[in-house]
């Protein structure tokens, strides 16, 4: 009986999948910064290796500069996306209250028409529009500010949170540049966690190929969208363009989250041209991730989309937000998983 469910291939799925589920339900938010860190310096494990042996740079001594640099430059990008955005509100405001003057415009021109197509009197129908779109309007400028005013102490919990996370990261990488090698040829040296390792690599390998894909293609997505919004005359096009190459990585949402809000307020300040080169632009960017994202990532993990896509989705439904990342790197594991173990069966059955 032992020996029919072990056998099972049915159940050993289930099985995987419980593990995994357990894993990054419960386990990954407690040691987050820890397997950051591991991921940090698997990938990242070659070029401090080759630091050492060409410049005689320590690993750790690599690391610590590797973070510096990396830190350094997305300090940087934060800074100048938060000081343009703090700077560009009241420029915000005031588009407000040019998109409220014109959806009046609108109301009170077809207030009439629509009432008469829904037969309802059309003064009161413009009079009841106009009156929600005054308090829709005094929200976004009052009670948005308010609320994230008294949000405050939430976001300082959050911010002490990364701080932790940060620390912890930062002080795991360089602990584990120094003893990468020796962890993993103890493991190596026990057969018993070979499958572990394959899994670990296939994983990381995944993930690497991955990053490295989002970051090529946000690079470019960036530098189209800044230069042709820049050329369009749009007032901060660069920085709109660059905000929109990074959100491009992020699934469902994408470079749609900054261009068609974009196109809807030009359209409204009777900038039609504008308005269609941000759609023109926004379809633009969706062909070019369309058309990089396979060369780049390739065939060579041998996933179907429409599976990467299910795992996106039950991901979310599982872990909430969070799903988008835990979704797909959960199917990875299972995946690799599965892999090696009915490879391994398949050996020790010769």
């Amino acid at each position: 009986m032992l020996e029919k469910v072990r056998q099972s291939k049915i159940i050993t799925l289930l099985f995987i999948t419980a593990v995994v589920y357990f894993f990054l339900q419960y386990l990954t938010p407690l040691f987050s910064p820890i397997l950051t860190a591991m991921l940090f310096v698997t990938i990242f494990g070659p070029f401090l290796k080759n630091l050492q042996a060409r410049l005689h740079i320590h690993r750790q001594v690599g690391a610590v500069l590797l973070l510096l640099l990396g830190g350094s430059l997305l300090a940087v990008l934060v800074w100048v996306l938060f000081s343009w955005a703090v700077g560009s509100l009241p420029e915000w405001v005031g588009q407000l209250e040019a998109v409220e003057q014109e959806l009046e415009e609108l109301i009170q021109k077809g207030s009439a028409s629509i009432g008469e197509v829904l037969g309802i009197d059309g003064d009161y129908l413009e009079s009841t529009l106009l009156a929600r779109l005054g308090e829709w309007m005094d929200y976004l400028q009052t009670e948005g500010a308010a609320g994230m005013l008294s949000g405050s102490l939430q976001y300082l919990k959050k911010l002490a949170l990364l701080g932790g996370f940060l620390v912890t990261f930062i002080i795991a990488a360089v602990l584990l540049a120094k003893d990468y090698d020796r962890i993993m040829n103890s493991l190596l040296d026990r057969e018993e966690f070979h499958v572990l390792l394959e899994v670990i690599c296939g994983v990381i390998r995944y993930i690497a190929t991955f990053v490295k894909a989002q970051v090529v293609i946000m690079a470019v997505i960036s530098l189209v969208a800044g230069v042709v919004l820049g050329l369009s005359g749009i007032r901060h096009g660069a920085l709109w363009g660059m905000l929109a190459g990074l959100l491009d990585a992020l699934p469902f949402i994408g470079t749609g989250i900054v261009l068609m809000p974009l196109a809807v307020v030009q359209l409204f300040q009777g900038s039609y041209g504008r308005a269609v080169a941000c759609l023109v632009l926004y379809a633009a960017c969706v062909f070019l991730r369309e058309m990089l994202e396979p060369r780049l990532i390739g065939k060579r993990m041998g996933i179907s989309p429409i599976a990467v896509l299910t795992a996106v989705y039950a991901g979310i439904r599982l872990f909430g937000l969070w799903g988008i990342i835990k979704g797909p790197l959960g199917f990875m594991i299972i995946y690799q998983s599965w892999n090696s173990l009915q490879r391994r069966m398949r050996e020790t059955a010769r």
